[in-house]
C-alpha cells in the first residue's frame, strides 16, 4: 500500500525536472496525477534548454509505467482556462483533488538596469501570476471534495534571500511567500494547508545552467551570494526536493501551514 493511495495530485510543469520527479514519486505511492506543462520554449531569455513535447510524453509514459494513472494536458500556467480545463477533466475522471504542487517556472538572468521590460514581465507572469492562477483553478475542487488537503508552492532560496542578476526571479519568488501565507489563511477553514518550499540549486536543466558560470566570471562580486553552507552536496537531486513535497502533502505535516521550508543547503543564511 502506498502513502497516497486513493489521493489525486495536480502538478504544474510536469514535463521534466522537479515536476516529473514529483509526479513519479506520488504515482509510486498510489496517487493519481493531473498534470500540465507548456512543453515548448516560452522565453527567448533562457540560457538553458527548455522543455519539449517529447519530454512531456516521456513523463506520461513514465508515470504509467510506474503503475500510476494520469490525466495530462499541454497548456500554459498563464492561461486560466487551460488550468481549469485540466483540473475539471482530472476531477471528473478521478473524483477528487487532494494535493496541488505549483511547480512550473522559468529562470532568466540580467542586471536590472539592462533588463528589457518584457524579460521582467514574462517571468512574473509565469512564476508568480501563474501560481496564483494555478491555485485559483484548483481550490474550488479541493473545497468541494471536502477532504482537506495540501498545496505546495515551489518558491526558491531566492524567495528568502534576493540574488544579484535575478531581480525578476527574486520579485516573483518573494511574491510567492505572500501568496502562500494569504492562501493558507483563506483555505484554513477548509482544512487545506498551504506551504512554500525554497530549494537552492537542483540537478535539472534549469538548475545546472552552465551559461551562468560566464556571468559569475563577468561579475565576480556576485559569487559570494551563491555559496552554500553544506558544501559536500552543493546541488540537490530532484528526489531531495520530492522528499519534502511528499512530506508536506502527507498527514505527517498536518500541523504545518503558511510556512516556508528552506531546502537550500543553508544558502539563505550566508
Amino acid at each position: 500500500m502506498g502513502e497516497f493511495d486513493g489521493k489525486v495530485v495536480f502538478i504544474t510543469g510536469i514535463a521534466r525536472g522537479q515536476g516529473r520527479n514529483h509526479a513519479l514519486r506520488f504515482a509510486r505511492e498510489g496517487a493519481s496525477i493531473i498534470g500540465i506543462d507548456v512543453a515548448k520554449p516560452v522565453t527567448e531569455y533562457a540560457t538553458y534548454e527548455q522543455a519539449t513535447e517529447d519530454d512531456f510524453q516521456q513523463t506520461v509514459r513514465s508515470v504509467e509505467e510506474a503503475g500510476g494513472k494520469i490525466v495530462a494536458r499541454i497548456g500554459d500556467v498563464r492561461d486560466s482556462a487551460a488550468l481549469k480545463a485540466v483540473v475539471d477533466e482530472g476531477v471528473a475522471q478521478f473524483g477528487r483533488l487532494d494535493v496541488v504542487v505549483a511547480n512550473a517556472g522559468i529562470c532568466t538572468w540580467n542586471r536590472f538596469w539592462e533588463m528589457p521590460d518584457d524579460q521582467f514581465e514574462e517571468l512574473i507572469d509565469i512564476n508568480l501570476t501563474g501560481v496564483f492562477k494555478t491555485l485559483k483553478a484548483a481550490a474550488p475542487a479541493m473545497i468541494e471534495a471536502g477532504n482537506g488537503g495540501s498545496v505546495i508552492v515551489v518558491s526558491s532560496v531566492a524567495g528568502l534571500k534576493a540574488m544579484p542578476g535575478q531581480i525578476n526571479y527574486a520579485a516573483a519568488k518573494f511574491g510567492l511567500v505572500g501568496l502562500t501565507q494569504a492562501a493558507a489563511k483563506e483555505l484554513g477553514e477548509f482544512n487545506i494547508r498551504v506551504n512554500s518550499i525554497h530549494p537552492y540549486g537542483v540537478n535539472t536543466p534549469m538548475g545546472t545552467d552552465v551559461a551562468v558560470l560566464k556571468l559569475f566570471e563577468k561579475y565576480p562580486s556576485w559569487g559570494p551570494n551563491f555559496v552554500p553552507i553544506l558544501t559536500e552536496k552543493p546541488i540537490a537531486d530532484p528526489d531531495d526536493i520530492s522528499d519534502s513535497v511528499l512530506f508536506l502533502a502527507s498527514d505527517r505535516a498536518k500541523t504545518i501551514t503558511g510556512s516556508q521550508m528552506a531546502l537550500d543547503q543553508g544558502n539563505s543564511k550566508v
